[in-house]
């Protein structure tokens, strides 16, 4: 298989395969000849990049009926658990590391706006997304160092047809809807790809049992959201590829029927690549990005805005391909991030700029080495920069065995929000930023053995973090007698780290039976702020045990009907955390909230009738589990779900 270049990947993602058909029986081997461009930003088949890559493919987003981001994932991946801030904003724990050390990208763009620590999961809908590639650790060239814990790239789909139409829709309990369109032109030259989808859940209530000993929730929020992106290109010549891309989203909480919250995103790129000849080729991109929340008075119908957040960024890319399999790349990136916020004390601008240098060279039939350099650069009243390698080596001694080894150092540079917010968290206390923060500095080791035969794959992977100057919420305090609300500043952790193990096997056999069990053991070191204190932590702590379980069955039983069942199921250790008695007075203390261990089960069916339809049953939380106990980071479920859907293309109609 003949690779495309990584310009052409980067502005129309492929995935590839040795085989030009691909269907639900393909063996595993085929999935291995995916092509990743996340680790590396040259192009590599699954198997054999040098940088550790987890995929999770169309076909596994399309069994798993999955929504949003934050539902694949939790399902997918395992040491992944979605918490509440106060206020009922996700948080994102990846193994250890919260939302803002996870640097999520949609086809290498970084992402505008966030909720607390961690961007607006409801923005990111899967159904234009080809496949999600996922890189732990600061390992990447690519995309900075800044992600101290790691990459999450959705990539989106490409046009490949004249005319396709598909509509859908799914509803489940709470009122619970959710409608798509995807609609794909094309011709010689050029094609296009609009995408519509809306979700809405009600606001629901829960009960917890008597004498909790922390805050408890009583009603769950839920909201609405409207999203558009449409994506054309244009090839005028055969080594040159043109697109661009638009989109807006939307979405109302009603916290309050008087005053919804609203949040609003904005978003534009342009993209060029042009393959020079055959050893070099060039890309670039610009990409706009701006996102706003507001407030909206329905008695007054006035729509306050008090937050945005605006990134316009350009990237610049060279290749050139020597020899037996040795590539030299080098890249450049500008990004200049404006924030503007009624708690900020005016506006703010932060500009950065990178220059990269990456080698990526066979060294022998079973010997491959990709080695970086990057230079970061950090401006808005204070300079910061650093210069970060990175090193991959990949090792074939035996066929189908494969040794790995990383290490990569990490830089990240305060936010605008870390260095100069100042509001108030929903009256419970005033979060404050703190312009004489340091940057964090981390380092990332990582060794894994993967293995395959036939059509089973077996993995052991294991890393160590360790991160200095951990930029986090401290411990509140009154800042003088007076005061009723507490201040929440942001610090400095001297010192945090993360010790992992996880391990995988899947399996696919010719009778349509495919299997995979993945565990993950996560070990946080506990971090301390420099004066001793133990830090805040307003989120749960990452639970040291979790299993993810995954196993279904596809049959085709003729032309007009097939059928897959799907199970899925998640289990996680329990886990304890220090939190406030009551955060809205902070001289109660603190107590000790015991998290159980849990398990959540989900079977789907998906019914394939004729070429064009799908008729979907989805059992959500098949075993009834409830939390005894609604505190903030509890599992926001309140038992058994049913959800139905169904999906037509209407060009095979």
């Amino acid at each position: 298989m003949k690779l495309l270049s990584t310009a052409v990947l980067l502005s129309a993602p492929l995935i590839l395969h040795a085989q030009s058909a691909r269907t639900d029986s393909l063996l595993l081997a085929d999935d291995l000849n995916q092509v990743v461009v996340t680790g590396t930003r040259t192009p590599k088949t699954l198997l054999n990049t040098p940088v550790l890559t987890r995929v999770i493919s169309h076909a596994e987003i399309e069994k798993a009926d999955a929504t949003t981001l934050q539902d694949i994932l939790q399902l997918s991946i395992p040491g992944v658990e979605f918490s509440y801030s106060m206020n009922q904003q996700r948080h994102m724990n990846f193994s250890g590391f919260g939302g803002q050390s996870m640097l999520i990208l949609v086809n290498g763009e970084r992402l505008a706006g966030e909720n607390m620590d961690d961007v607006d999961f409801d923005r990111l809908t899967l159904s234009n997304v080809d496949h999600i590639e996922i890189v732990k650790g600061p390992v990447s060239a690519l995309y900075g160092s800044n992600a101290s814990g790691g990459v999450i790239n959705i990539i989106t789909k490409q046009n490949t047809k004249p005319f396709a139409l598909n509509v859908n829709a799914r509803l489940g309990k709470h009122n619970n809807q959710r409608y798509g369109l995807d609609w794909q032109q094309g011709g010689k030259k050029w094609s296009s790809i609009f995408d519509f989808s809306r979700t809405n859940v009600d606001n629901y209530n829960v009960e917890s049992a008597e004498n909790p000993i922390a805050s408890v929730i009583s009603t769950v929020y839920g909201g609405e959201t409207y999203n558009f992106k449409e994506q054309l290109t244009y090839v005028p010549f055969k080594n040159l590829h043109l697109s661009g891309n638009a989109g807006y989203f939307f979405r109302q909480l009603k916290r309050s029927e008087d005053t919804p919250e609203r949040y609003r995103d904005y978003n534009a790129g342009l993209k060029a690549s042009w393959k020079i000849n055959e050893n070099d080729d060039l890309y670039g991109s610009y990409s706009f990005d701006q996102y706003d929340k507001s407030n909206f008075q329905s008695i007054s119908k006035l729509d306050i805005r008090y937050y945005s957040n605006v990134q316009n960024a350009f990237r610049l890319l060279y290749n050139h391909s020597f020899n037996k399999g040795h590539i030299l790349t080098l890249g450049a990136d500008y990004l200049h991030d404006y924030l503007q916020s009624n708690r900020l004390n005016g506006t703010y601008t932060q500009q950065s700029a990178d220059a990269f240098v990456q080698y990526d060279g066979q060294l022998s039939p079973i010997w491959e080495l990709v080695a970086a350099l990057r230079y970061d650069y950090f401006h808005d009243d204070t300079s910061l920069s650093r210069l970060t390698p990175k090193i991959s080596i990949r090792h074939t001694p035996l066929r189908g065995l494969n040794v790995r080894f990383g290490y990569a150092m990490g830089f990240r540079a305060p936010s605008l929000k870390e260095k100069y917010y100042e509001y108030d968290a929903a009256g419970i206390w005033t979060i404050i930023g703190n312009p004489d923060l340091k940057p964090e500095f981390s380092n990332n080791y990582n060794i894994s053995v993967e293995y395959h035969w036939r059509n089973y794959e077996l993995l052991l992977n294991g890393y160590h973090n360790s991160v200095r100057n951990k930029i986090a919420p401290g411990v509140p305090y009154y800042a003088n007698i007076t005061d009723k609300t507490p201040t929440l500043p942001y610090v400095n952790l001297a010192t945090y780290g993360i010790n992992g193990l996880e391990a995988s096997a899947k399996g696919r056999w010719a009778c349509g039976m495919t299997a995979s069990i993945a565990y993950a053991y996560t070990d946080e070191r506990l971090p301390h702020q420099k004066d001793g204190q133990t830090a805040n932590n307003e989120y749960i702590p990452a639970r040291k045990h979790a299993l993810n379980m995954h196993a279904d069955w596809d049959h085709t039983f003729n032309k007009w009907y097939g059928m897959n069942i799907a199970l899925d199921g998640k289990f996680v250790s329990g886990v304890d955390n220090v939190e406030y008695v009551n955060y809205y007075d902070i001289s109660q203390g603190t107590a000790t909230v015991s998290y159980p261990a849990y398990t959540l089960w989900k079977l789907l069916l998906s019914n394939r009738i004729g070429k064009a339809t799908k008729l979907k049953v989805t059992l959500d939380n098949i075993f009834n589990y409830k939390p005894k106990y609604y505190y903030l980071n509890a599992p926001l479920t309140d038992g058994f779900n049913v959800m139905i859907g169904v999906s037509v293309n209407i060009d095979k109609l």
